[in-house]
C-alpha cells in the first residue's frame, strides 16, 4: 500500500524546511550557544580574594572558638579565617551574618556543604566538631568580621 502521495509531489504539509522550521532551528542553535556561553562563563568564576584579616582584641568565647578554627577549620578556610587555596575566606561579605545566619556555619559543620559560592569543592560534613564548638568558632569568625568591615 501507498502511503496516498501522488508520485512527483509533495504533501502540503511534508516540506523538508519550511519558514517556520527554519526559524525553530534558529531558535534552538541560539539558545544552544547562549547555554555554551553561560557554561564558560561560570566556570571561570575567580577564586576570591584573600584578604589580610586584621585580628582584634577577642572576648573569651572568640579565643576559645580561634584554637578551635585553627584545630579544625584553618587548614582549609586559612590562618584567621582569611581563606587559602583549599577553601573560601571566611571573612568576606558573602558570609555576612544577613546572608549566612550563625545557624548556617552549625549546618555546614553537621551535614557538610555543596559548594555554592566558589570553585573549592564540596565541604565535608565535620561530625568530630560539637554544636558547642561551633558556637565558639562562629563567635571568632563573626568578632573577625566584624573589625574588618564585614558588618
Amino acid at each position: 500500500m501507498r502511503s496516498g502521495r501522488r508520485r512527483g509531489r509533495r504533501a502540503k504539509g511534508n516540506r523538508r524546511w519550511g519558514r517556520a522550521g527554519r526559524k525553530s532551528i534558529a531558535v534552538v542553535l541560539a539558545g544552544g550557544l547562549a547555554l555554551a556561553a553561560g557554561a564558560v562563563w561560570l566556570s571561570r568564576r575567580e577564586e576570591p580574594p584573600r584578604p589580610v584579616v586584621r585580628v582584634p582584641e577577642l572576648s573569651a568565647a572568640a579565643v576559645a572558638g580561634r584554637e578551635l578554627f585553627d584545630r579544625n577549620c584553618a587548614q582549609c578556610h586559612g590562618e584567621n579565617a582569611g581563606g587559602s587555596e583549599n577553601g573560601p575566606p571566611l571573612v568576606h561579605r558573602t558570609y555576612h551574618p544577613g546572608h549566612h545566619a550563625d545557624v548556617a556555619f552549625e549546618l555546614a559543620v553537621r551535614r557538610g556543604v555543596r559548594a555554592h559560592h566558589w570553585r573549592f569543592g564540596d565541604m565535608p560534613a565535620q561530625p568530630a566538631v560539637t554544636p558547642a564548638e561551633v558556637s565558639q568558632i562562629t563567635r571568632y569568625i563573626r568578632e573577625l568580621q566584624q573589625a574588618n568591615g564585614v558588618f
